[in-house]
């Protein structure tokens, strides 16, 4: 019988191949978006930050989402970057469930940060008197610390579940350390995890994501009946959002549908694209998206950018 009291204490990622030289550009690629993600989420954070005309519900939210960018880009390039230019693949137990719980928590709070950019726009747009009242800064950051700590326990509950399970293996098919693999390594049935799960996915991805969608119809529904500048202003506003919005979900959405398939049966090089694509798209495309299409936060860039522009040329 198989002694489960010793887990194996490293994990080795299986999906990294060897590319000889092409290693370099690979890493040189790879940084080069780290580098953006940091840089254009950081500019967008100090900007709404500095900013006072900034410092209103939208902004605030969309300093959550840049936030949350950081983190999350935090706990995946450095390791990737490492494990390109490293001949071995492992990653120790601590470190891969350290992972484990920095990728999924930011992936569940960008849902329900969204979903609390949604009811601002919902009451902005359907409610308009009530807007000052109903959305206070206060109450922005009660949604937002709401949005960061349910995900938080919620999914430090099920790692830690993973966490104690009995492993016979340690080999992750993949470019960084997923539950859901760490899971088919397990020794026990392991069916009571796939409900957690399901239950943490349900509140954390799919309610916000159902949110989002009721938002939107009854914002269309007063866009129809209104005059064409508010169907103008509420299409400048909710547009980035929706943008945002749908990209992740879809990013997401064929995350999960990779891991349900055996790596062996898809091209590598597709997998290894399509499992990063959630965790580096959405995090160049949100500042990008919010710095080009929002005329105050553009205004409030170029202005910060002509004041060190003026600096240097006096000196």
């Amino acid at each position: 019988m198989r002694n489960f009291s010793q887990n194996p204490p490293y994990f080795q990622l299986t999906l990294f191949s060897d590319y000889g030289r092409l290693r370099y550009l690979f890493f040189i690629l790879c940084l080069l978006i780290y580098l953006t993600i940091i840089s254009a989420n950081t500019i967008i954070l100090v900007t709404i930050i500095l900013e006072k005309s900034l410092h209103q519900p939208m902004y605030i939210f969309i300093c959550c989402l840049s936030v949350n960018s950081l983190y999350g880009s935090s706990g995946f390039f450095p390791r990737f970057l490492y494990d390109l230019l490293s001949d071995t693949h492992f990653i120790s137990r601590p470190s891969c469930f350290t992972q484990i719980y920095i990728i999924y928590t930011c992936a569940s709070c960008e849902f329900t940060i969204l979903g609390a950019m949604a009811y601002d726009r919902f009451v902005a747009i359907c409610q308009p008197l009530h807007y000052h009242t109903k959305m206070t800064i206060r109450k922005v950051f009660c949604l937002w610390t709401a949005a960061v700590v349910y995900p938080a326990f919620a999914l430090g509950s099920g790692v830690f579940m993973t966490v104690e399970l009995p492993l016979c293996g340690n080999k992750l098919p993949g470019l960084f350390c997923t539950n859901w693999r760490v899971v088919e390594n397990s020794c026990v049935d392991t069916a009571y995890i796939d409900i957690v799960g399901r239950y943490v996915a349900v509140t954390t991805v799919i309610i916000p994501l159902l949110f989002v969608l009721y938002s939107y119809m009854r914002i269309l529904i007063v866009c129809k009946r209104g005059s064409a500048e508010v169907r103008g202003k509420a299409l400048q506003t909710c547009l980035p959002h929706m943008v945002t919005f749908v990209t992740y979900s879809c990013s997401v959405f064929i995350e999960q549908l990779l891991t349900r398939f055996d790596p062996k049966k898809i091209n590598p090089v597709i997998t290894a694209f399509l499992s990063m694509e959630y965790l580096m798209v959405p995090s160049i495309n949100n500042p990008l998206i919010y710095g080009l299409k929002l005329p105050l936060i553009r205004a409030a860039i170029t202005k910060r950018v002509k004041i060190k522009l003026l600096r240097r040329t006096k000196v």
